[in-house]
This record gives structure tokens, sequence and C-alpha cells, in this order.
């Protein structure tokens, strides 16, 4: 029997397969990481139309006050309570101020707590984060159980304590969230440190004498940019929406400062003769925070490895 398949003849045979000029159309082309990400995104027209809301919304609150050249100051008494026209698309307030451009500067500041609140968060969270999964045993047991007791504190406590020692405004409402928001980036920075900590990148720099604190910001949380950019898109309009919820109760942006918040606050008192003076407000802050967490969902599916394909 072996003799027999030993003598069989290679002529009665036929090799199947593909040519060497086909392998470039059946490889999958070399394409990067970030790359593919952003090939996924762009097949996920919901998180791209966000996307383009969202840039749409920033260029608008940064120029439109700027270039409808609409004076949304100073006090006009002719103009009280104007219903949405051509000339005022979103009316005018109970002082005669426009509401559209109102709406848009108080984005400014709305969006400008949401962005350099977690930048701040960020930057803390990453680090503290870091330390912890990196250097391990009681170092983390013990700034963990830090993490842990600070996140049972509830944020609206801090803030009124805040107030008392210190006015009120804008740096005061960034201080208070910043000060307990940073707890649950620090646990997935932790997590994901401790995965990575024993590569061999991190090994290689370790014997060329890099010192830990170089190791962690120059190699592990660069290698955790896809959560850091995930939970970036969650946490900004978490920050939007703490920020008009506290404006809403007085105990955020004050007066003659402006935010959606104080808008909502405005509106509310007019709701039941001008309701428009409490729905475009609001209508910005939902569609917002919506957008921002219709795109952290595209971001997660796009940059999850386990999808790539």
């Amino acid at each position: 029997m072996m003799n027999a398949d030993m003598n069989l003849d290679k002529s009665k045979f036929e090799i199947i397969g593909c040519e060497d000029s086909d392998t470039d159309a059946i490889v999958r082309p070399n394409i990067s990481y970030w790359a593919d990400a952003w090939r996924r995104l762009k097949k996920n027209p919901i998180a791209m139309a966000s996307l383009f809301f969202l840039l749409l919304m920033i260029i608008a609150c940064i120029a439109g006050p700027w270039l409808i050249k609409t004076d949304f100051e100073t006090q006009n008494y002719d103009l009280l309570d104007q219903r949405p026209s051509w000339e005022h698309w979103f009316g005018t307030d109970n002082l005669g101020r426009d509401l559209f451009a109102r709406v848009l500067v108080g984005g400014r500041v709305s969006l400008a707590i949401g962005f350099v609140g977690t930048a701040i968060e960020l930057t803390f969270g990453c680090l503290y984060g870091g330390i912890a999964g990196y250097f391990g045993g009681k170092v983390d047991i013990i700034m963990m159980r830090i993490a842990e007791i600070i996140a049972t504190v509830p944020y609206l406590i801090v803030v009124i304590m805040l107030l008392i020692v210190l006015p009120k405004g804008i740096p005061t409402l960034i201080i208070a969230l910043c000060l307990i928001g940073w707890v649950g980036i620090a646990r997935m920075i932790r997590g994901q440190v401790m995965q990575l900590k024993t590569s061999e990148y991190v090994l290689a720099a370790k014997a060329l004498g890099a010192s830990p604190m170089r190791i962690i910001i120059k190699h592990l949380i660069p290698n955790t940019i896809g959560i850091i950019l995930v939970y970036m898109s969650m946490d900004i309009p978490a920050y939007i929406f703490d920020e008009a919820f506290l404006s809403y109760l007085g105990l955020g942006v004050q007066p003659p400062s402006t935010s959606w918040g104080t808008l909502v606050l405005a509106g509310q008192g007019q709701m039941m003769n001008h309701p428009y003076q409490l729905v475009f407000p609001a209508l910005a802050i939902c569609l917002t925070v919506l957008a921002f967490n219709l795109l952290g969902d595209g971001l997660r599916d796009a940059l999850d490895p386990k999808l790539r394909q």
C-alpha cells in the first residue's frame, strides 16, 4: 500500500490555488490601527452625523455671535419678548436681548466647562491610575481605597461646601466637579496599565534605565488612548449636563455671565407665556449631549480591536 502511494503519477493532479499575480488583491492591505478605526467610524452614519453636528455647534458657538453682529448684552426695551422671526431666529428674552446670540454665547461657556473639566480630570485621573497600576502592591491598595472613599461623596455636597468658602462662578464649578470626577478614569487606566506593564517594550524601557514616571507617561498611558477617547466623549456631555443642572439651581454660572443652564433657568419663568425662551436652550443641551453620546458609541465600536476585520 505504501509503495502504491509512492508511485502515484503527478501528471494526474492539478494544483488549484491563487496565482502570484493575484496575491496583492487577496492579501489585506497593510493599514494602521488608527486608519482602520477611522475607516470603521466613517461607516457609522449616526456617529459621523453626530461628529458633524458637534463640529458645527463648536464653530457656531465660537464665531457665531461675531458673525451675526447682534448685541446680545445690551437691554432693549423696544424688543421685549419678541417671538422667533427672520430678524431674531430664536426671538428675544424678557430684556430684549437676542436669544439666538445668547444661546451661542452660553454654549461657549457650557462647552468650555465640558472640555476644560474633562482635560483636568483626564490628566489627574490618568496619572493617578497609571501610578497605582504600575507599582501595584500596597501602593495600589492605598490609592484605590482613597479613590473609593472619594467616589462615595456626592458632588452636590462638594459644590455647596466649596461655594461656602469660594465665590460662585465658573472656576469654583470646575474645581468642584473635578474633585471627584477623576475616579472613574483612574480605575480604567489602572486596569489597562496592570495588563500592559508586563509588555516587552516596558521591560526594554526598564532595561535602558527609564524612570517609572517616564514609562507611565511615555509608554503606558499613550497605549490606552482608545479608552481615553471613548471616556472623553462620554465625560464632556456629563460636565455640560452637570453645569446646566447646577446653574439651574443657582449654584453654577452667575449673571452677568450666561450658559445654557442659566438660560434654562431664565426661560423657566417665562414658560407659560413665552415657551420658546425655555425650549431653545433646553434643545441645545439635549442635542449636544445626545450627539456626544452617539459619537462615543461609534468611537467605542471603531476602536475595539475585536471588531477589526
